[in-house]
């Protein structure tokens, strides 16, 4: 089976596809019991010759996935089906971890494009919002149609399963599937409602070695990663995991366009004094989650001094960055830096904020 690492966002990907007028099937879990190696709302692109973009969980079901997807690429119908991960041995070809799966494969995705053209846009500009996907399971086969809802405007009243529903599950982060059967008309409607949950941003100022090796732990570990650097050999893609975004610019200039928001985290590891001055200049007024920068103490204590005297910091804004930057774990080569620094972006993540580098 062929596949391809997505490297954007699936929606996005969706996009593309349709306005190249490619024939594709998205496979979507709808929802997922017990252990599975994909839970509801992930989703992969199948195109027909079989290359999958994406995983829905690989081995056994995705290769099955693949066989339905081609199947319905040519019907040019959707398909529902359920797989069960309940082999008996580890010597068996079908898998063990004993849950469930239901899965769409909807080769009709490309008619929804605008709708997931809208949800690709909020997520670049990291604005929440929500999917409902509805599908309808009759006699005749199956029909699907796709909603968008952002965030700031809310769900009007919909259809079952309801506007309060939408949003109770927007204001979490996990999908739900709703059911509901309708015997009068021989029909059930399965409705997946989709929060679009995005990743904590982590912002690197400096694509050099610790930036390159920050970028592929913070990567790991769960952030979304765009690195800025004003030099295009640090900033070319090539030096970086699939995924993550590098933009080439005057770093203080990349800093102020992109939005710095509450799940926005910035490290400055730049390759000097006046350019680390600058980065932190230009998002301390900003509302991250953290700021942090690298140097020694001396050099920290110098910025410090420049900021204040000149009036673009103040001492409250300056006690929100952490500096010397990272966990004082006795780091010294480069991936233990970025180690360091990673644990501390963990730390104020999931705690709310973490244990400082002495200054002195």
């Amino acid at each position: 089976m062929s596949r391809t690492p997505l490297a954007q966002d699936i929606h996005q990907a969706i996009v593309d596809l349709a306005d190249a007028g490619r024939k594709f099937a998205l496979a979507m879990v709808l929802k997922d019991t017990g252990h599975t190696p994909r839970k509801a709302g992930t989703k992969a692109l199948i195109d027909a010759g079989g290359a999958v973009t994406g995983t829905i969980g690989g081995g056994p079901v995705e290769a099955e996935t693949q066989r339905r997807a081609a199947e319905a690429i040519r019907s040019g119908r959707p398909v529902v089906f359920d797989f069960a991960l309940e082999g008996t041995s580890a010597k068996d070809d079908r898998p063990i971890c004993g849950g469930n799966m239901r899965i769409l494969i909807d080769p009709t995705a490309a008619a929804r494009r605008d709708a997931y053209a809208r949800a690709a846009q909020a997520l670049r500009e990291r604005r929440r919002g929500v999917l409902v996907t509805t599908v309808r399971i009759a006699a005749g086969g199956v029909e699907t149609d796709l909603q968008w809802f952002p965030e700031v405007a809310g769900p009007a009243e919909t259809d079952f399963p309801g506007g309060d529903a939408v949003r109770a599950v927007l204001a979490g982060d996990t999908p739900k599937l709703f059911v509901q059967d309708l015997p009068a008309l021989g029909a059930r409607l399965e409705v997946l409602v989709e929060p679009l949950v995005l990743p904590p941003l982590v912002v690197i100022a400096g694509g050099g070695h610790i930036g390159q090796a920050l970028a592929l732990q913070a990567g790991l570990v769960g952030f979304q990663v765009v690195v800025i650097d004003d030099r295009a050999e640090f900033a070319d893609p090539a030096l970086f995991p699939d995924g993550v975004a590098a933009r080439c610019g005057d770093i203080a200039t990349e800093l102020a366009a992109l939005p710095i928001v509450g799940d926005t985290y910035v490290v400055i590891v730049t390759r000097g004094h006046e350019h680390d001055q600058r980065a932190l200049a230009a998002c301390l007024r900003r509302p991250a989650a953290y700021v942090g920068m690298i140097g020694s103490r001396r050099k920290v204590a110098l910025i410090r001094k420049d900021l204040l005297e000149s009036g673009a910091a103040t001492e409250e804004e300056l006690a929100r960055v952490y500096a010397p930057i990272g966990l004082d774990i006795g780091a010294e080569t480069v991936p233990e830096i970025a180690t360091s620094i990673v644990a501390q972006l963990v730390a104020v993540r999931r705690k709310g904020s973490s244990p400082r580098m002495p200054l002195a």
